[in-house]
This record gives structure tokens, C-alpha cells and sequence, in this order.
């Protein structure tokens, strides 16, 4: 049932970690997904330095999503957008054509607290990766739940087992954080040609096979799996029908290299317009390392 097992690779941020699952080399997207990243879970203490606020930076051809356990995030952007996020709550930013964004840490520095969350990014279809950029935010009370013999939780974007959430997207695909008391098991339908599950915290057994917090199990297609708790668990599942490969550079994804380099050479030349509510600073272009630069945390 299980393809592949994923174990996150985790980097020291000085302020928190952040948990790297895709890219992986042995599997670079799950349906659209070409990126995802665990932040936390920390408790920090008030005063966190600025140094760990993700300055303005760039994006093409995809959505990014934030999803928060904990905490809060502040996101500007150049569209003029300034929205925070809390737990269950969707940031949902399609960069198409360009655009730059921040994520700023300000309630978290001012009262400290706990961090904990998911960034995830959506590779978009190749007719849609010139799209006009956008931004919507989704409250929690907006996403359809699950709630059934101890499995609670929220369709985040996409359609699955009849539900559909009200966040758009661009491609066949679906998002899900499910909380399973110890036991709760759970079916993930085979709607999809590539599917996934990523443990946020405990364990669960994976049609006999037991995958552990901080891990992502591909599935094999084409069949129905079964989850079920070892314990209290959290899991994002997430999947859909495949875009196509993908090239990515630093925070550029595309299908084609020339629009990279475009990308890279329009950021360095200062012809990508920063934040409205945030463009006294921004994160200068890395040198490019072959012909693949995997984002840094938190982008």
C-alpha cells in the first residue's frame, strides 16, 4: 500500500526548526504538490529577533498554501494584501505571473507562544502558470469538517469524498487535516492517481504498516487506504492528478528553464515590485547551483 516513506530533514533555524518532506530526491511532487514544509512546533519566548521573519521574496508559476496548528503569521504582499493567519484558517496566494510576499512573526515576537504549522506550494497547470497573481484568505468556519467516530477535521482546498472546499484551485486535487483519537481509523478513497499522508504527531497504521510523526507515506494507486491511530494523532493528507514536471529554483517553479532564469534575472534587476506594507528590505537572489536550488525553509 505504502510506495514510499519520506522522513523530514530538519533544519535549525536558530529561533525554530523547520522540517523539509518535498522536494524529495526520489520524489519530487505528489499530484501538484511540489513543496512542504513542517515549521515547529516550538514554543517561543517573547522577543523573538527579526532575523527569523521570512523578508520579502519572490514567487512564479504556483500557490503557496499556510496552514497553522498553532500560532499566528502575517502575511503582505504586492498586491497590497495584509492578512494574518491563525490556526485552521487558509492563506491561499497564487503567484502565476509574479509576485512578492513577507511572513512576519509580530504577535508571536511581542507575546511569544507556540509555532507549529504547514507551507505548502501547488505547482500550477501550464496553461495557468502566466495567471494574474491573487490572494484569498479562508477563516476555519468557511472550510467543510469531518467529524465521524473520532476522526475530526478540514477539507483545506479541493474535493474529497464528496466534500469540496471553498478555497480555489487551479488543478484536481485535495488537502485534509484530520485529528484521530488512539483507534479512530480513517479511509482515504483512491479519487486520485497520487495521493499521500503526512504525520504531524503520533503514529498510524497504514494497511499494516506504521508511519511515524514527522513522516510522509506516498500510497500506491488505485486502491482505498486505511488509517488508523496508534494513538492521539494529527495528519495531512494531500494529492491529485499531476501537472506535469516541474523545474524549481530557489522560489521560482515552472516548466520551462527560460522563464526561471527570467524570474531570477527580473528579481536581481529590482523589475519584481516588493509589499506594499512591507518593502524597506528583501532576500537577495542566491547564486544558482546547477540546474536545481531548492527553496529555503519558510518561503
Amino acid at each position: 500500500m505504502i510506495e514510499l516513506v519520506i522522513e523530514q530533514r530538519r533544519r535549525d533555524l536558530g529561533s525554530f526548526e523547520v522540517g523539509r518532506v518535498l522536494p524529495f530526491a526520489k520524489r519530487r511532487m505528489v499530484g501538484p504538490y511540489i513543496f512542504f514544509d513542517r515549521m515547529g512546533p516550538k514554543e517561543l519566548a517573547p522577543g523573538l529577533p527579526r532575523e527569523a521573519d521570512v523578508r520579502p521574496h519572490p514567487h512564479i508559476g504556483l500557490s503557496t498554501i499556510t496552514y497553522l496548528f498553532d500560532g499566528e503569521i502575517m502575511h503582505r504582499d504586492s498586491l497590497g494584501s495584509e492578512q494574518a493567519i491563525q490556526p485552521g484558517e487558509v492563506n491561499w496566494m497564487t503567484a502565476g505571473s509574479g509576485i512578492t510576499h513577507s511572513e512576519r512573526f509580530e504577535r508571536l515576537r511581542r507575546e511569544g507562544g507556540p509555532l507549529d504549522g504547514i507551507q505548502a506550494w501547488v505547482a500550477l497547470p501550464e496553461e495557468r502558470e502566466e495567471m494574474a497573481p491573487g490572494f484569498w484568505h479562508y477563516a476555519s468556519e468557511a472550510l467543510p469538517v469531518f467529524d465521524d467516530d473520532g476522526v475530526v477535521g478540514r477539507l483545506i482546498a479541493g474535493r474529497l469524498s464528496g466534500l469540496e472546499s471553498p478555497v480555489r484551485v487551479d488543478s484536481p486535487q485535495f488537502y485534509v487535516h484530520w485529528q484521530l483519537r488512539a483507534g479512530a481509523r480513517v479511509s482515504l478513497p483512491a479519487e486520485y492517481s497520487e495521493r499521500a499522508v503526512y504525520v504531524a504527531s503520533g503514529a498510524v497504521d497504514v494497511e499494516g504498516q506504521r508511519v511515524d510523526a514527522g513522516s510522509m507515506a506516498i500510497l500506491e494507486a488505485g486502491k482505498a487506504a486505511t488509517l488508523a491511530a496508534v494513538g492521539d494523532a494529527a495528519v495531512m493528507a494531500l494529492g491529485g492528478e499531476p501537472v506535469g514536471p516541474r523545474y524549481i529554483d530557489w522560489n521560482f517553479v515552472s516548466s520551462s528553464k527560460a522563464r526561471i532564469d527570467q524570474a531570477r534575472d527580473d528579481w536581481k534587476a529590482g523589475r519584481m515590485k516588493l509589499p506594499d506594507l512591507d518593502h524597506d528590505e528583501f532576500i537577495p537572489l542566491p547564486p544558482k547551483i546547477g540546474e536545481l536550488r531548492e527553496p529555503e525553509p519558510m518561503s
